[in-house]
């Protein structure tokens, strides 16, 4: 009698029940009563009536969805708009929109390294950084987190291309990266930087042009970036922008780019909407530093340890998996809706609670927010 191909499913079910990793899917409903802390909706966005209209509006012009592969009938007239106009806030010279931010990294990643080049990324990464790196088939070195010496020395020694990837602030803890000293780093050794500020475009730099653009890396020759549409303007998709050569090769070459399925005109116009009210109202991006700075404060007031957020995200320690998630869901019943990150969504295996300020946030929903927070927290916290 054969056995069941999938038998083995049970066992690594019972290993994460065991140790609390267990997820589930929690279907929201169209209208939440709960607070929110845990999306990255950071500007407020997705439900602004212009860029609801801006995506209706779209998909009502360009239908439902874009067809095809962008090399075959996925690229519209509204795509192209987008990437010019992302480029010149950002301060790039192009840009290039993916159906997700996950698909931009892996080709920015896999396109510009191959089997002989060298990449350097740090410890602390996201999980589509270090997808791109296995996939991409280079050496690949894992540099203690936020450490550009570790860098240095990693790239030293190397003759051929090499190329340091970094997030510029990083997803679980909110730290941002150490831009000018990487930058430094990668030109002393010609190396390419190739940064992802999917938490940094709409919050950090002058009108939330983004950490790359803040650090004076945009328009480089040696620097990428790329960024999510789905956070700070709420829609959804992803961008790589540098050089136009750059953008020509991945256009040729990424196979998340050629064998992909276009990002939806809805999605697309969204962003674009986004894109223009942010360069309208650049004050909306100071505004979510101020939440993360007063919600960081109120919370040390409040005795809880977090850690002092760089742009909007906002992490606090758990004792263990099972009081983080026993937490979370106290939050949770109590009308708080927080993060909650154990491994392997965190690279150091410390579970935590992860809270996102947001430009709307009033100072009433923060002190219920924080005093909700403390109420529930368990004991070693």
């Amino acid at each position: 009698m054969r056995q069941d191909p999938f038998d083995w499913l049970g066992e690594h079910a019972d290993a994460r029940a065991r140790s609390g990793l267990v997820r589930t899917l929690r279907p929201r409903p169209a209208e939440d009563a709960l607070l929110d802390l845990a999306g990255n909706d950071y500007l407020a966005l997705a439900r602004h009536p212009e860029i609801v209209e801006a995506a209706a509006g779209a998909a009502r012009r360009w239908g439902a969805g874009a067809t095809g592969s962008r090399l075959v009938t996925g690229s519209t007239e509204l795509h192209a708009e987008l990437e010019r106009e992302l480029a010149r806030f950002c301060g790039f010279e192009a840009a290039l929109v993916f159906s997700s931010g996950y698909a931009a990294n892996l080709a920015a990643v896999g396109s510009l390294s191959d089997r002989e080049t060298l990449v350097v990324s740090d410890a602390a990464n996201h999980a589509s950084l270090i997808d791109g790196c296995r996939l991409s088939r280079a050496k690949t070195v894992v540099a203690p987190h936020a450490d550009p010496g570790a860098v240095g020395k990693a790239l030293d020694g190397h003759d051929g291309r090499s190329m340091v990837v970094s997030d510029t602030v990083f997803s679980v803890d909110g730290d941002a990266a150490p831009l000018p000293a990487l930058a430094a780093v990668c030109r002393e050794r010609g190396a390419a930087l190739v940064l992802d500020d999917a938490h940094g475009l709409g919050v950090v730099g002058a009108g939330g042009r983004g950490a790359a653009h803040s650090a004076g890396l945009a328009g480089r020759s040696d620097t990428v970036a790329t960024v999510t549409l789905s956070k700070a303007f709420g829609s959804q998709g992803g961008a790589v922008l540098g050089p136009a050569r750059v953008i020509d090769h991945l256009v040729n070459t990424a196979r998340t780019f050629v064998f992909d399925t276009g990002l939806a005109p809805a999605a697309t116009g969204a962003a674009l909407a986004a894109l223009r009210l942010l360069s309208d109202e650049p004050r909306r991006a100071e505004r979510v530093r101020e939440v993360a700075g007063e919600l960081h404060e109120r919370l040390t007031d409040a005795g809880i340890t977090a850690a002092r957020p760089d742009a909007a995200v906002i992490s606090v320690q758990a004792p263990s998996p099972e009081a983080a998630a026993r937490w979370a869901a106290d939050c949770r019943s109590a009308g708080l809706l927080v993060g909650c990150f154990r491994p392997p969504s965190v690279p150091d295996g410390v579970s935590r609670l992860r809270l996102t300020a947001r430009a709307d946030l009033s100072p009433a929903q923060l002190a219920t927010a924080v005093e909700t927070i403390a109420t529930t927290a368990p004991a070693g916290s």
